[in-house]
C-alpha cells in the first residue's frame, strides 16, 4: 500500500491541476485549524480543494502538497494503513521537513481517519483540509477526537451569482436592459435545472441523465450501502415521496400508511431513520416550526427541502410545473448557504420562513411565484401574522418578478423578485 500512496502522490505532483471555475467561497489558509468541507456529492468540494491548492501553490512548491482522493479505486483495500501516507511521502521527499499541506478528499470512508488526522495535526502540520459527504460522521468525530482543532464549512451547489459567473454573465450589472435580460433568462434555467457545477453546460438530455445518476448514487451509496439497509423498496419509496413533497410538511405517519396499504413492511422508526440518513448526506433538509419549546418543535411536522431543483425535476414529474414550490426550495437553499437559523411559522396562517438570531426572530419571509389579486391577500395575512407575533416592523415577500413596497397595518412590506434578492440581499 505504501507503493500505491507513492504513485498517487507522484501522479498528483506530475500532472497539472484540472481546469476549474473559481467559486466565491472564501476558505482561509492561515487558521492553524483543520478545515473540513462538507456537503452533498457533486456539489464542488473537490474542485474547491483544487482552488485552495492553487492558492497554496502561489507561495509553496507543489511537492509540499499531499492530495489524496480516498474514492480512488487503488485505495479499495481492507488493509489500508493511513500511516503509509506519511512514510511514502518522506521516502519520496526526505529533504522536506516543514510547511507540508495535506488535502484529504472523502477521507470519512476510511476507518480510523480521525485518529490519523489528529496525529498529523499534532506532529507534522497544521495545514490540513478534508472533505466529506456525511454531516453525522464528520460532526461525530470532530466533536470528539478533533474537538477545538477544526472549522467546518458547508458546501452547496452554485449560488446564483456563481452560476452567472460560470456562464460569463455579469452579476453586478442589474440595471442595463440587455444584461438584466440575460440575468432573468439565466435565473429561469437556474430555477428549473439547478446548479450542480458539472451540469451547468450540459444539454437537457445529458443533464437529466447526469442528475438521475446523482440521485441513484446518493440513494445507494450514501444511504443504503453506508447504513447497511436491506428494505430497498421502502427506502426508495420514502426518498421519492419526500422529494415529490419538497417545500411541504412531511408526515411520516401518512407515508407509513401508504406503504402498509401496498403490503410493504416497514416500521415508523425505520422511516424516521431514513429521514435522518437523507439529511446526513445532504440530499434532503428538514425545517422545524418556530417555537421556544424544543419539545413542540420536535413533535410538529417538519417542512422538507431538497439540495437542488434540478435533482427534483430529474427524479419526479410532480414538481416540474409547480414553480412556487421550486421557488421556495431555492430560497431555502440560499438561506442555508448564508448560515441562517431558519424555521417556519404556523398559527391561524402560515409564513414560509422565520430567521432567528440566538433564537430571537429578526426576519419574516413569504415566498410566492405570483403576487397578484388571487394570492396577495393570503400571502400578506400569513406574513402579517408572523410579523405581529414576533414584533417585526418589516417583512419580505419574494416573487418571480413583481417588485414594490407598501405599508400594511403599520408594518413595511417589501416585494422583491427572487433573482434580485439572491444577488443583492
Amino acid at each position: 500500500m505504501r507503493r500505491t500512496f507513492k504513485n498517487i502522490i507522484q501522479d498528483f505532483h506530475n500532472r497539472p491541476l484540472p481546469l476549474f471555475k473559481h467559486r466565491q467561497i472564501q476558505i482561509p489558509l492561515d487558521t492553524a485549524k483543520i478545515i473540513t468541507l462538507i456537503g452533498s456529492r457533486r456539489s464542488g468540494k473537490t474542485y474547491l480543494m483544487y482552488q485552495i491548492i492553487s492558492q497554496v501553490m502561489k507561495t509553496h512548491a507543489k511537492q509540499n502538497i499531499i492530495y489524496i482522493n480516498f474514492e480512488d479505486e487503488r485505495l479499495i483495500d481492507e488493509n489500508l494503513k493511513l500511516s503509509d501516507i506519511i512514510d511514502a511521502y518522506f521516502e519520496l521527499y526526505p529533504e522536506i521537513k516543514k510547511e507540508i499541506w495535506f488535502f484529504f478528499d472523502e477521507i470519512e470512508n476510511i476507518s480510523g481517519w480521525e485518529k490519523f488526522v489528529r496525529r498529523v495535526y499534532d506532529n507534522y502540520s497544521k495545514n490540513i483540509f478534508i472533505t466529506g459527504s456525511s454531516s453525522k460522521l464528520l460532526d461525530k468525530e470532530i466533536a470528539s477526537s478533533l474537538r477545538g482543532r477544526a472549522i467546518t464549512y458547508e458546501i452547496f451547489p452554485l449560488s446564483f451569482s456563481e452560476y452567472l459567473t460560470f456562464r460569463d454573465i455579469n452579476h453586478h450589472d442589474t440595471d442595463s436592459t440587455r444584461n438584466k435580460a440575460k440575468i432573468v433568462n439565466a435565473f429561469n434555467d437556474y430555477l428549473m435545472n439547478g446548479s450542480f457545477p458539472e451540469t451547468v453546460f450540459l444539454n437537457s438530455e445529458i443533464r437529466k441523465k447526469t442528475l438521475q445518476t446523482y440521485f441513484n448514487v446518493m440513494i445507494y451509496r450514501d444511504i443504503i450501502e453506508r447504513h447497511k439497509l436491506t428494505n430497498l423498496t421502502a427506502v426508495k419509496y420514502f426518498i421519492k415521496k419526500a422529494i415529490a413533497n419538497t417545500s411541504k410538511r412531511i408526515s411520516i405517519n401518512k407515508i407509513f400508511n401508504e406503504l402498509k396499504s401496498q403490503a410493504v413492511k416497514v416500521s415508523k422508526e425505520s422511516l424516521y431513520e431514513y429521514m435522518e440518513y437523507a439529511q446526513d448526506c445532504y440530499m434532503l433538509y428538514f425545517m422545524n416550526i418556530y417555537d421556544l419549546s424544543l419539545a413542540k418543535q420536535s413533535v410538529n411536522e417538519k417542512k422538507l427541502y431538497c439540495i437542488d431543483n434540478g435533482l427534483i425535476n430529474a427524479s419526479t414529474f410532480k414538481l416540474s410545473k409547480d414553480f412556487g414550490r421550486l421557488l421556495e426550495n431555492l430560497v431555502f437553499l440560499e438561506l442555508r448557504r448564508r448560515n441562517n437559523e431558519i424555521y417556519y411559522h404556523s398559527g391561524k396562517k402560515e409564513c414560509d420562513f422565520i430567521l432567528t438570531r440566538e433564537q430571537e426572530p429578526h426576519t419574516a419571509i413569504q415566498v410566492t411565484y405570483n403576487f397578484d389579486e388571487t394570492t396577495s391577500a393570503r400571502e400578506i395575512s400569513g406574513l402579517n401574522e408572523a410579523m405581529t407575533k414576533y414584533n417585526l416592523p418589516e417583512g419580505i415577500i419574494l416573487t418571480i418578478e413583481q417588485e414594490t413596497e407598501f405599508d400594511y397595518e403599520n408594518k413595511r412590506i417589501k416585494v422583491i423578485p427572487v433573482w434580485k434578492w439572491l444577488l443583492n440581499y
